[in-house]
């Protein structure tokens, strides 16, 4: 099933459309960027999956959510320096067969995320 991520502003209500998110890999202490995307209209990569099942690897994974520049982008006045500026998320991989989900819940003052399906 691999691995996604989606991403809801929850300030406005809606999916984080043109978000910024990078993804590394944080293998034994080294942090390797893996790609950079840009959330479509539905908060979400839109090449799909960011690893698919046979690409997938048992390990830890770092997500990295640039906040404070979408929230400026949609004309947010934020204080500098903003109380969000980026969002990692580190978590890790047992299943390789399995679907790891990483939904975000943001507004400039807060964020949740939980293991999603």
């Amino acid at each position: 099933m691999g691995l996604s991520t989606h991403v809801l502003d929850t300030m406005n209500g809606v999916p984080a459309a043109g978000m910024q998110v990078a993804l590394y890999t944080t293998q034994d202490g080294v942090v390797t960027l893996v790609r950079r995307i840009t959330l479509n209209q539905d908060g979400r990569n839109p090449d799909g999956l960011l690893y698919d099942n046979a690409s997938l690897k048992a390990g830890t994974y770092r997500l990295v959510f640039e906040v404070a520049p979408y929230f400026r982008a949609r004309g947010v006045a934020l204080p500098d320096p903003p109380f969000l500026d980026q969002v990692s998320l580190d978590f890790g991989i047992a299943d390789v067969q399995a679907h790891y989900h990483v939904p975000l819940l943001v507004s400039p003052w807060s964020y949740s995320t939980y293991r999603g399906s």
